[in-house]
C-alpha cells in the first residue's frame, strides 16, 4: 500500500497534488448543490469561487510585476481555492468584493509580510483575518461539512502523506478534536454527538491538511512542527474574545505561523549557479555560491525555485544537499535525468553559470545521530546516495569514527555516483549491481545482482538488528526497504525518498 501511494502522489509535484486535492473538493460540493445536498445555490457557489480564484490570480501576477519577480500560478490558485472554502458563497456585491479584497490581501502578504523572500503568514489565512477584523465579511469554513469531509480527509491525508508531514497533520486533529469534543461536551451534548459535531462542524481535517502543511509557514525540523501544531490546535479550540479579535480557525493558524517563524532561519537563499560536473552517465552534481552564510546539517534538503515555462510539474523541486557543512564553500545538489525529463530538469541543467536562482529554505531530519557510536546502516538506490555524501563528507572532514556500513543498489556499474568519496571516506560498502566490477575499493564487497533483500541483507550485514536505519531513493524500493527492516526487526528506519520528475 505505501509503494502505491508513493509511486501515485509522486507522479505530481506537491503544489500541483493540493491543487488537484482542492478543486476535486469544489467540483463535489457544485454537484452537492446541484442535486440540493448543500445549503448553498449554485451560482453562488460558482460567483464566489470565480472572484476569489480570479482575484487571487490576477492580484499575486501584479505584485509579481510589482516586485520584479515572477509569480508563481499553481500557488495563487491554490490560494484562492482555499479563499472560496472560508467564505458563505454568495452573488451579493459586497460579499463577492470582500472576498475579492481577502485574495489581493493575501497576495500581496507574499511579498509585503514577508523577511529575506519568506512569507511569515498562511496568504489565505492572513486575507480572512483582516477582512474580518474590518468587518467586511466573516470566514465561515463552509467546507466543514460531513458531506464534504470523506473527500477532504481522503485529499487531507494524500497531501501529508506526500509532504511527510502525517504525524504533524495528526497532531493537530487529535488535539484539536480532543478539545473540541470535551468543549461540546462540558455544553450538555454527549460524547458521540460532540465527536461528530467536531469533525462536521469544525475545519479541523481541511486547516490540517490544506493549510498548517504549507511548508513556506512551517518551521524546518519535525519536534517544531508537531509544536506548531500542538499550539495552532489549543489556540483553535480554546473560546476566547480582545475586542474584535476572537477565536477564529485563521486566528489559530496565524498565531502558529508566528511561533514557526520564530523557531530559526526562516529566509529565502539567493544562489549563484556555478557550474555543474557529470556524476554518472544519467545523473548531474550542480554547484551554487550562496550569498551569504548558510546553515544546515548533512541529509538535510532546499527546496529551489527555476523560473521558466513549466510543464504540470511546476518550477520548485526540493534537493537533498550533497556537499558537507562549510561556511564559504559551495553548496552542491544531485539530480538524475530520465530520458523524458520534465521542463524542470531541463531548465536547470540549461542553466549558465553566474545564472541567479532562489532557494526558498532548508529543512528536514534525515540526519544521523549526533553520537556517533550510535551503529547506522545506510541504504541507498541509484540518486538516493546524495544525502549520505553529504553525511559521510561531514564525518570524513571532521575525523568522526562513525560506526556504519554502506548498502548501495544500481542498476548499471557505471551509475556509482559519489563512489570517489565512499572510496575517500573508509567506510564498508555493500555493493549490490548486476555484475561485479573489475576492481572493488578496499572495504567494498559485491553482494550479487538484483534488489536488497532481507536474506541479502541479513548475510552481508550481520549485525544489522543493532543498527539505525536510514533508506534513501525511489519511492517503491524506500518503502519494500523499510517494511523488509522492519519485519527483520530494525527497531528505527528513517526514509527518504526520491520522485521522479
Amino acid at each position: 500500500m505505501r509503494r502505491w501511494l508513493d509511486r501515485v502522489t509522486g507522479r505530481v509535484t506537491m503544489y500541483r497534488l493540493v491543487l488537484i486535492a482542492l478543486m476535486v473538493i469544489g467540483a463535489a460540493a457544485v454537484l452537492l448543490s446541484l442535486v440540493g445536498q448543500l445549503a448553498f445555490p449554485v451560482t453562488d457557489l460558482l460567483a464566489t469561487g470565480a472572484v476569489a480564484v480570479g482575484a487571487s490570480f490576477a492580484s499575486s501576477w501584479i505584485f509579481a510585476l510589482l516586485f520584479r519577480t515572477k509569480a508563481h500560478p499553481e500557488s495563487s490558485l491554490i490560494t484562492g481555492f482555499l479563499l472560496f472554502f472560508l467564505f458563505y458563497p454568495s452573488t451579493a456585491l459586497a460579499d463577492l468584493s470582500s472576498v475579492a479584497l481577502a485574495a489581493v490581501i493575501a497576495s500581496a502578504s507574499k511579498y509585503l509580510l514577508a523577511i529575506r523572500a519568506r512569507h511569515i503568514f498562511n496568504p489565505a489565512a492572513i486575507g480572512a483575518f483582516v477582512v474580518s477584523l474590518l468587518g467586511l465579511n466573516f470566514a465561515v469554513w463552509w467546507v466543514a461539512t460531513g458531506l464534504l469531509l470523506p473527500l477532504t480527509a481522503v485529499g487531507a491525508f494524500l497531501v501529508l502523506y506526500r509532504s511527510r508531514r502525517l504525524p504533524v497533520g495528526l497532531t493537530f486533529v487529535a488535539i484539536a478534536a480532543l478539545l473540541v469534543t470535551v468543549r461540546l461536551v462540558s455544553s450538555g451534548q454527549d460524547v458521540g454527538e460532540a465527536l461528530v459535531s467536531a469533525f462536521t462542524q469544525f475545519p479541523i481535517v481541511f486547516l490540517a491538511g490544506f493549510m498548517l502543511s504549507e511548508p513556506l509557514t512551517l518551521p524546518p525540523r519535525r519536534w517544531q512542527q508537531l509544536t506548531v501544531a500542538a499550539i495552532a490546535a489549543v489556540v483553535f479550540s480554546t473560546v476566547f474574545g480582545f475586542g474584535p479579535i476572537t477565536n477564529t480557525p485563521e486566528l489559530a493558524l496565524l498565531v502558529g505561523n508566528l511561533v514557526a517563524f520564530a523557531f530559526g532561519q526562516r529566509r529565502g537563499i539567493r544562489l549563484t549557479y556555478l557550474g555543474k560536473r557529470r556524476l554518472t552517465p544519467s545523473s548531474w552534481e550542480l554547484s551554487f555560491q550562496p550569498a551569504g552564510s548558510v546553515r544546515f546539517r548533512p541529509g538535510q534538503y532546499l527546496e529551489l525555485s527555476v523560473p521558466h515555462r513549466a510543464d504540470f510539474r511546476g518550477s520548485r523541486r526540493i534537493f537533498s544537499i550533497s556537499s558537507a557543512p562549510t561556511t564559504d564553500g559551495p553548496l552542491t545538489v544531485a539530480l538524475s535525468v530520465p530520458e523524458r525529463p520534465s521542463s524542470f530538469k531541463r531548465a536547470f541543467l540549461a542553466l549558465e553559470p553566474g545564472a541567479k536562482v532562489m532557494a526558498t529554505g532548508i529543512g528536514g531530519d534525515f540526519m544521523l545521530p549526533r553520537d556517533t557510536a550510535t551503529p547506522v546502516v545506510l541504504l541507498a538506490g541509484g540518486i538516493g546516495i546524495t544525502p549520505f555524501a553529504s553525511q559521510l563528507a561531514h564525518d570524513h572532514e571532521l575525523g568522526h569514527d562513525r560506526d556504519v556500513v554502506v548498502v548501495y543498489a544500481v542498476r548499471d556499474n557505471a551509475e556509482l555516483g559519489y563512489a570517489d568519496l565512499l572510496e575517500k571516506s573508509r567506510v564498508p560498502v555493500v555493493l549490490v549491481s548486476p555484475a561485479r566490477p573489475d576492481e572493488l575499493p578496499p572495504n567494498w564487497v559485491w553482494a550479487g545482482a538484483g534488489r536488497i533483500t532481507p536474506d541479502l541483507l541479513r548475510s552481508a550485514v550481520p549485525d544489522l538488528t543493532d543498527r539505525r536505519a536510514f533508506v534513501s531513493g525511489p519511492p517503491g524500493m524506500v518503502a519494500d526497504l523499510r517494511a523488509a527492516l522492519k519485519g527483520i526487526g530494525v527497531k528505527r528506519v528513517s526514509a527518504d525518498y526520491f520522485s521522479g520528475y
